[in-house]
């Protein structure tokens, strides 16, 4: 374990190794495997190793979670979900088991279940400010934002440097004149020198805040300061992006007609660039009552990557896509439909609203032919700078375009040119485009046409989007409990001349409608 906190990752394997080659039914050393090549981020192979572990000896409540984890990783949340409520029948008495089933059921979808837990864990260890993170987090997914105000508020003050907590904090509601926490997001900021991750983090608090105070141009000032370490440090290559992109492309091929057969929780894929509406979307469809969401399962993607058997790290690379083509979608297609059965409580439809499953559109279709695809799209501008000024997951290289306006602009032109191809290259039964703003300005007339193109009966409960109970698992998860409004659509032009590089980098799609 000290090894591993040191992440003397070489060591740690051989150990391991060498405990198998005495003893070839050791579950420790499969454990300990298991956790070096998950951390390592081959995730397949690790679930290998923690189920041998929980095999081998099933009584320990350890392994079971790490092998439920390691399930919900990959998108498996049926049997990750079924091995959290084996955990979750035993006394726990340990607060980080009690944290990680909560993690499990978090991640698999079902955040109420995993909200006993994450309290759990604070209770037994209150003193770790990760465990109220988790709860915090979980509590804004369900809409319990006094809870996870409480709870982000408790983890910073435990922690003053838990600088992913501040980041939340700020997201979580509107900063006002009288209320707000800029100076002691600047200190920290300065005091981060070095410290490529922090200044990401707080550098977007600082810019969120002066946004909310009106200031648009300092805030923009901040993004560039908050991204500078980032963006030096991940070296985005936008020659590489293109080739997924030209990937992707090749393998539209459509397949035969459609039937007009239907099964329960067919799934409707939302898809478009992030933060342009795509949760809005989601639960407009996922208020009526034959549609479930299932929120961003990113399982797809994941099933394309076990499928390939490429050995790259990234799930969309240009590799994995070529080696797409020979593969048999109709089984990944199957597999999709048997590992969200669960998710979709029996209704018509489920929503998985993962954004980027744009580029797997073409393989959505011949994997799911009886599967609808809507794409979100939003003023080219908008669109830009909502991605820009949002913080993604840091451990995922898919969001790597948002790092400078260059790249941003380069990134949309690509991601246009491959709606276009969609549009050319599959069924307008399966495949519809719906506008941001006409959404805003129409929700109704916006409604109807995306039921008809679900073939759902008009269930008025879908124009009161706010009201859905169900989980938000994004970066909206306060907006769309908001009754509609238009506050977001041009929003670009309260940045000055800060964005006057963009409007010519986007050159004639600045200006599309």
């Amino acid at each position: 374990m000290k090894l591993l906190a040191t992440k003397n990752y070489d060591e740690v394997y051989a150990r391991s190794v060498e405990a198998l080659q005495i003893n070839e039914r050791n579950p420790l050393a499969y454990f300990f495997l298991g956790v070096v090549i998950s951390d390592l981020g081959k995730h397949t192979k690790a679930l290998e190793f923690f189920a041998k572990a929980s095999e081998l000896e099933p009584d320990n409540l350890n392994y079971q979670v790490y092998h439920a984890r390691a399930l919900a990783t990959l998108g498996h949340f049926e049997e990750a979900k079924a091995r959290a409520d084996g955990i979750a029948i035993a006394d726990i008495n340990d607060a980080l088991l009690a944290d990680m089933t909560g993690l499990v059921y978090s991640r698999s979808g079902y955040q109420a279940l995993a909200i006993p837990f994450f309290e759990l864990a604070t209770k037994k260890k209150p003193s770790r400010a990760e465990f109220h993170f988790n709860l915090a987090v979980t509590a804004q997914f369900i809409g319990d934002f006094e809870t996870a105000k409480t709870a982000y508020g408790k983890a910073t003050s435990l922690n003053s440097k838990f600088f992913q907590a501040w980041f939340a904090l700020i997201s979580l509601e509107r900063q006002r004149p009288d209320y707000h926490h800029l100076g002691t997001l600047k200190s920290l900021f300065e005091a981060a020198t070095g410290d490529a991750e922090a200044r990401l983090l707080l550098g977007h608090a600082i810019a969120k805040t002066l946004e909310d105070l009106g200031q648009f141009e300092e805030s923009f000032d901040w993004l560039e300061r908050a991204k500078e370490g980032k963006r030096a440090k991940i070296r985005y290559n936008q020659q590489e992006q293109a080739k997924v992109f030209e990937a992707a492309k090749a393998l539209a091929v459509t397949t035969s007609p459609p039937s007009s057969a239907r099964t329960q929780n067919l799934p409707v894929f939302i898809i478009g660039l992030p933060r342009t509406g795509t949760t809005l979307l989601d639960r407009i469809l996922s208020s009526h009552k034959e549609v479930a969401s299932a929120g961003e399962l990113e399982l797809f993607a994941w099933l394309i990557k076990e499928k390939t058997r490429t050995g790259t790290r990234s799930i969309t690379d240009a590799e994995t896509f070529q080696a797409a083509q020979s593969i048999d979608m109709a089984a990944v297609g199957k597999a999709y439909l048997e590992k969200t059965r669960s998710l979709g409580h029996d209704t018509t439809f489920i929503t998985d609203k993962t954004p980027h499953n744009f580029l797997y559109a073409g393989l959505i279709h011949r994997a799911l032919p009886e599967a609808r695809i809507i794409v979100l799209r939003r003023g080219a501008m908008d669109s830009c700078l909502s991605n820009y000024r949002q913080l993604f997951a840091t451990h995922k290289d898919v969001f790597n375009y948002t790092y400078t306006l260059e790249d941003m602009a380069a990134y949309y032109r690509e991601f246009d040119a491959l709606m276009a191809h969609w549009r050319t290259h599959l069924p307008q039964e399966r495949f519809m485009e719906v506008r941001y703003e006409d959404i805003i300005h129409d929700l109704e007339a916006q409604t109807r046409r995306l039921l008809a193109f679900c073939e759902l009966e008009w269930d008025a409960a879908c124009l009161q989007f706010q009201d859905n109970a169900a989980p938000v698992d994004t970066a909206s998860s306060v907006q769309v409990r908001q009754r509609l409004h238009a506050g977001s659509i041009d929003r670009w032009k309260q940045y000055g001349n800060r964005l006057d590089g963009l409007k010519a980098a986007l050159g004639m799609l600045a200006d599309k409608e």
